[in-house]
Parts: C-alpha cells; sequence; structure tokens
C-alpha cells in the first residue's frame, strides 16, 4: 500500500464516506470533510437527510424517529465503516461515534483508533 499524505488520506476518507452514505443510507451528503487528529479521524457530512426526512423533522416525534432510525442503520453498518477506516489508514477502530442533526441535516462521526496519526503517516 502507498504511504498517502494527511490530505491525501482526509480526502480518501471524505469519498469512501459518501460512498457508504449513497449505498447504506439511501442518499450521499453534499459535503464531507475530514479531519485527522491525534489517534482520532473527525468526519462531518453535510445535507445527509433525505426528502421524507425533512418532512419528519418538522416534528418532535418526527425528529425522534429520523434518531432513532438513523441510529439503527449507522449500528448494522459500524463493521463495513470499521474495514473503510482499515483500509484507508491501515489503523484499526477502537470505537465509532457519531450523531444526526435533525435541524441542520448534517452528521458527525469520530472514528477512534489504535494509533496516532503521526504513525499512520509517518511523521516524526
Amino acid at each position: 500500500m502507498m504511504k498517502l499524505t494527511k490530505g491525501q488520506m482526509e480526502a480518501e476518507i471524505s469519498t469512501r464516506i459518501i460512498q457508504f452514505e449513497k449505498e447504506h443510507m439511501g442518499r450521499g451528503p453534499t459535503e464531507a470533510k475530514t479531519f485527522l487528529l491525534e489517534d482520532m479521524i473527525l468526519v462531518r457530512l453535510k445535507n445527509v437527510l433525505t426528502p421524507a426526512e425533512h418532512q419528519l423533522a418538522k416534528t418532535q416525534e418526527g425528529k425522534g424517529l429520523i434518531k432513532q432510525v438513523r441510529v439503527q442503520l449507522f449500528e448494522n453498518s459500524r463493521a463495513i465503516l470499521e474495514d473503510l477506516i482499515t483500509a484507508v489508514t491501515g489503523a484499526s477502530v477502537v470505537s465509532i461515534h457519531s450523531d444526526i442533526s435533525t435541524t441542520t441535516g448534517e452528521r458527525v462521526i469520530v472514528f477512534i483508533l489504535n494509533m496516532h496519526v503521526k504513525e499512520i503517516i509517518g511523521d516524526k
């Protein structure tokens, strides 16, 4: 596997997460930004809600349903996400944390890795 720079790795993760969202969540975000920080990867996705979810989000009950369904879909796909991150970084995923805003339509995903980003990209 060719060593990627930090920026290349961030871009590759963003691309793969967009593809994951399209294939497994039914809709891809309009924008994804990835940040490698110490032993974490932070991914911010914009505009992930479907048109139907936008309609549901107009009520408190609908917002709760969106979160409930999205959490379940995300939990069912954890292994896929772990494999995706390992394929790009070579590091194992220790844990994954995520939340979605029914107000802004953004999702944030945080991956905790078993090694520091400096080790992954070869910085001293």
